[in-house]
Formats: C-alpha cells, sequence, structure tokens
C-alpha cells in the first residue's frame, strides 16, 4: 500500500478522467459499491485464488476465549472482508437494485480493492480497479461494446495499436474433450496450460504428467503443441481460430468468435480486426462462463487489461440466471505507461511573496488569477528561491511572479 505524491496523483486523476469520459461516450453509468462485503460472498468459490488473498474483519463482540474456540474457522471469526475485486459487489449490487435499472445495464465501477498479495514491482496490496460491465445482454452485442470502448479509452490516453487477445472457456472445455481429459482433471489442467508462456510446451506436458493427468491426453496435448506450422501472417477470422485448434471445432463457437471481431471492427470503424485468437488463453478466475480476453500492446510483454463473459455469477445472488460480462483495465499498469504531462486546459502560476505583504493583499491578487482561471498557490520567498521554483515546477506549476507590499499588475514570467 503506498502514499501517492501530489504530482502522481495529477497524473493519476488525468488518466481516470480520460477512462471515464470515454466510457461515458459509450453509454456507460458510473455506479459506487461499498468496500466491504459479506464474508460469505467474497468466499462463495467464485473468485478463484483471489479468496485465499482476502482480508478478513474480525466480528465485533468476540473476546478472547471466544477466538481460541474460532481460531481453525476463518468463517467463525470474521463476518465482513474488504473486496477483492469489483465483479463480486457488481453481482450483489445488481441483485439488490435490479427493479431501478435497465433491462441492459452498462455500469462504470471505479475503485481500490485489496488483495494480501506479496509486494512486488507492479504488485500492491491496494490498488485502483476500472471496471466496465453489461448486464442483460446474451448476445455477442455486449463483449464487442466492451472491447470498442476499452480500446478507444486505450487509444484516447496515446497508446495507439493496442489489441485484444481473445478464447472462449467453452473451446477451451471441448479442446480439452478432445484430447481426452476428464471434467474433474480440467480445473488443474487449466492452471497449467495458463503457465505456458512462462514453462513453455516442454514443461506444460511435463507438469501436466505429473499431476497425474492421463498419459494418453497429456501425449495427445503434448503433440498438437509441437504440430508444424508455417509462419504466414493470419488476420483474425475463422482461418486464423481452426488453424489454432484441433480439427473439428464446433462451428457455432467458432462463428460466435469470428462474429464479436466483425463487430468490433466495424465499431472502429476500420478494416483491420484489432483482435487475435490464442486457444491457450485461460484467465484464472473460476466465474467465467464464455467468451474471455486481454488487453495487449506492443511497447510491453504484459496485459493491460481483460475480463470475460460470468453468466452464471448473479444467478447465485439473484435467484435468477442473469447473463453478463465486464472488462477491467489495469490501471496501475496503464499509469505507468502515460507521459507526465502538464494540464495545458489551465495556467499554474505561483506567486512568491515578501514577509511583510499583507495578507488581504495576497488574497486579491490570487483571486484575481483563479477568476481567469488560473491555479494559483502562494509562497513565502526563501532564501534558496531557484529550489523553491524547481519544486514547483516538479509540482506542476508553470509560471511564478513576485508580489511585493503595494504591488500593482504583477507580471507573470514561464517556469522552464
Amino acid at each position: 500500500m503506498r502514499d501517492i505524491l501530489p504530482a502522481d496523483k495529477a497524473r493519476r486523476e488525468r488518466v481516470l478522467s480520460v477512462i471515464r469520459a470515454r466510457y461515458r461516450a459509450h453509454g456507460f453509468d458510473e455506479i459506487e459499491t461499498p468496500v466491504v462485503e459479506d464474508y460469505d460472498r467474497l468466499h462463495a468459490g467464485i473468485g478463484g485464488d483471489n479468496e485465499k488473498l482476502s482480508y478478513n474483519i474480525l466480528r465485533r463482540g468476540l473476546d478472547a476465549d471466544a477466538i481460541r474456540a474460532a481460531a481453525d474457522d476463518p468463517a467463525a471469526l470474521s463476518d465482513l472482508g474488504l473486496r477483492y475485486d469489483l465483479t463480486v459487489p457488481l453481482a450483489r449490487f445488481y441483485a439488490s437494485n435490479r427493479g431501478q435499472l435497465p433491462t441492459v445495464f452498462r455500469s462504470i465501477q471505479i475503485g481500490p480493492v485489496w488483495r494480501a498479495e506479496r509486494p512486488q514491482k507492479g504488485r500492491y496490496r491496494q490498488f485502483v480497479q476500472c471496471d466496465i460491465d453489461i448486464m442483460g445482454d446474451d448476445s455477442s452485442r455486449a463483449e464487442a461494446e466492451l472491447m470498442v470502448a476499452s480500446l478507444d479509452a486505450v487509444d484516447a490516453l496515446g497508446l495507439e495499436g493496442a489489441t485484444v487477445r481473445i478464447n472462449d472457456r467453452r473451446v477451451l472445455d471441448w479442446m480439452l474433450d478432445s484430447f481426452g481429459f476428464t471434467a474433474e482433471e480440467r480445473p488443474g489442467v487449466l492452471i497449467t496450460i495458463d503457465k505456458l508462456d512462462k514453462i513453455g510446451p516442454e514443461g506444460v506436458a511435463a507438469e501436466l504428467r505429473e499431476r497425474s493427468a492421463s498419459t494418453a491426453a497429456a501425449d495427445a496435448f503434448d503433440a498438437f503443441l509441437r504440430r508444424p506450422q508455417t509462419m504466414e501472417y493470419t488476420p483474425f477470422g475463422e482461418r486464423q481460430i481452426r488453424k489454432a485448434l484441433p480439427d473439428g471445432a464446433p462451428t457455432e463457437l467458432v462463428e460466435h468468435l469470428v462474429g464479436i471481431g466483425e463487430a468490433v471492427a466495424a465499431g472502429r470503424g476500420q478494416s483491420d480486426i484489432p483482435l487475435v485468437f490464442d486457444p491457450f488463453l485461460v484467465r484464472g478466475m473460476g466465474y467465467y462462463t464464455g467468451t474471455i480476453f486481454e488487453l495487449a500492446h506492443p511497447s510491453v510483454g504484459y496485459s493491460l487489461g481483460g475480463g470475460g463473459r460470468y453468466d452464471g455469477m448473479i444467478g447465485r445472488f439473484l435467484g435468477q440466471q442473469v447473463p453478463a460480462v465486464g472488462f477491467s483495465l489495469g490501471f496501475e499498469r496503464l499509469v505507468d505507461l502515460i507521459a507526465d504531462e502538464a494540464d495545458a486546459t489551465a495556467q499554474a502560476v505561483v506567486l512568491i511573496h515578501d514577509a511583510d505583504v499583507a495578507v488581504h493583499e495576497l488574497v486579491r491578487h490570487k483571486a484575481a488569477l483563479i477568476a481567469g482561471g488560473a491555479r494559483v498557490r502562494l509562497e513565502r520567498r526563501t532564501k534558496n528561491v531557484k529550489a523553491l521554483l524547481e519544486r514547483s515546477a516538479a509540482d506542476g506549476y508553470t509560471a511564478f511572479a513576485t508580489v511585493s507590499a503595494g504591488a500593482g499588475e504583477l507580471e507573470l514570467k514561464p517556469l522552464s
């Protein structure tokens, strides 16, 4: 968990304002949910490994004897917890407020989440998530809207050229079934496949055999990974998808993915489809039921966001099934890639004043500049004025003026 200094906070808010503006332009509405949710909801088996990383809140009123008696039972010790993502709270929100929402609801949710991670570069215990979700639409239009809006937001941040890696959990299930993996084996097999980028085909094949997966299935998967492939470029479409899968892929699933690509291209106003089919894209959350995707950019080797369809989650809270799909931008990663630019819409001025300048004079000068649209900071003159100016420039100020007692019109000078 970190303190955010003023210059960093200003940059974060600029990035958020761009994202919010683009998402609102695409018809999404912002909501807010509490940072605390019921323990049972956060540990309902739908959050994957994140459930193990959640921060739990001790029940009120427990004495020492009660704590000792429940020491081995987290559910007895805690009844609340800090949210580890924004999707579980959104499902609860929708179930609680459905009567006041449109049939197809497009939400924006931006806020901090908490996970008991092992701190390291780029991985924090408190971080901001930036989500858009569509509930009530089971068509591929929902996926296309999410991708177009997210690509638009990334473009607006100056990161043109982003693409979306896409797969479908149903395609994964079909592929594993075609290799001979049983339904019971699939969760563990998916965990291993998700490591393909890190440990390579040989590592995946070896780990599948160590997991006691059936030898024939592991061999079939290994042979598929080692199959001869041409290096020709194949744009997103039916040929690319079928080429990346074993023979006999279900036509309806292939057509579903092709349709999403065509819709995204139309929404982007371009002939090239900014999607890449990845048959080994897994995404670890256990609640995904259909399409899954990740945002990629050529400047970095890691994803900048992702999401998928989770049609089964809301029904757990509502008692009836509601289709839902979401896309989460990796806000912390995006912020690190955005250039630190001064706000060009308003002048930022530092007024350096002598100690004998009357307060009413300082306030009058400051008010006049603010009325003209400037941002203004008052600073008493120090012995080292150069250091004061350098600090002000680092804080985003663009001009300064000196104020003496009885001064008339101020002369603004650039801070550069």
